[in-house]
């Protein structure tokens, strides 16, 4: 159950009504009693997580509530919402390998890998554009508050591209981030946050969409999942039509964005997958752009998880979540 959203002209959170505050309550001590009953009977590795699920949600600043809980432990537990194969290989940032581009659009050229300090981009000097990143989002036991939020974006001289922030001046287009400032910074640090404003891991954005749902997505990514999973990979990235419109004739203007959550439990490997139109309205239910990773190949010509053997990465691919996580 979530908390009634922020006030649009206040940005604090509605008070909630007596009758509502004390059912939230009343709900939260009944999941508690029964999670406390079920424990008992628990092997030591699955307490071990409990405690864990537990403490990160008497933490502030986690956003895990007593329904996240029970819900998270019956879909790893009792609702075979996974898979029985975990990729091999290096998982330190990119889980399943490097996505690799063998469809559309075919003029992406050669896919140039940037390994930063908590993220790896793969980009397009051809569309002068970052086709995806990934990152690594590990729980911690208190997330710290990042430095403040560098001033500027520079060119990455990696690349041949060399994209300014010049080139989103005026265009009505937000330099939004494909791996996120906040998250990168508070588990990499300092050096890592600023190379997350590198031109080569920004694509334009809408504002309604930067600053509305996909902020979310990223917060919650941040915060939430890590508390309650322990860690998670995430690949994101745009997803272009067949004639993008182009800012200054060159960076293309994305008409959706992808988000792939890769979550490893108990030797089982399950994933969430959004595709959303860069149109979506800033309070738009994510619940309504839920996908398969199938689906996002198929728009993007990238192929994931390539790690997987071929029989595990066609069950993952074409599984669709049932809910937001």
């Amino acid at each position: 159950m979530s908390w009634p959203r922020p006030s649009r002209t206040t940005g604090r959170r509605l008070p909630l009504p007596r009758g509502a505050a004390q059912l939230i309550l009343a709900l939260n001590l009944a999941v508690a009693g029964l999670l406390g009953g079920w424990y008992g009977f628990q092997p030591e590795s699955r307490q071990v997580e409990v405690r864990r699920l537990v403490d990160n949600l008497l933490t502030h600043g986690k956003h895990v509530t007593a329904f996240d809980v029970a819900w998270d432990l019956w879909q790893l537990y009792y609702a075979d919402s996974a898979t029985g194969r975990v990729a091999a290989g290096d998982k330190t940032i990119i889980y399943g390998g490097p996505p690799r581009a063998v469809g559309r659009p075919a003029n992406v050229g050669s896919v140039r890998l940037l390994t930063n300090h908590g993220y790896v981009v793969g980009y397009s000097d051809v569309l002068e554009t970052p086709l995806w990143a990934a990152y690594r989002m590990q729980d911690l036991a208190q997330i710290p508050v990042p430095r403040a939020r560098p001033e500027k974006f520079e060119v990455d001289r990696r690349t041949t591209a060399r994209v300014g922030p010049e080139v989103y001046a005026d265009s009505g287009y937000d330099r939004g981030h494909l791996a996120p400032n906040y998250a990168i910074a508070t588990r990499y640090g300092t050096v890592a946050q600023r190379e997350t404003f590198l031109m080569s891991n920004v694509t334009p954005q809408r504002h309604a969409l930067n600053a509305g749902l996909w902020r979310e997505l990223e917060h919650k990514i941040a915060t939430s999942y890590p508390a309650r999973y322990g860690e998670v990979w995430v690949i994101v990235g745009p997803v272009f039509g067949e004639h993008p419109t182009k800012l200054r004739g060159r960076v293309p203007v994305a008409e959706a964005f992808f988000e792939i959550v890769i979550d490893e439990a108990e030797g089982k490997l399950r994933t969430l997958a959004l595709l959303v139109p860069h149109d979506a309205p800033a309070d738009a239910d994510p619940s309504r752009y839920l996908t398969t990773i199938e689906e996002i190949q198929r728009r993007t010509g990238l192929d994931f998880l390539t790690e997987l053997d071929d029989a595990a990465e066609r069950q993952v691919e074409s599984a669709k979540a049932n809910r937001v996580w």
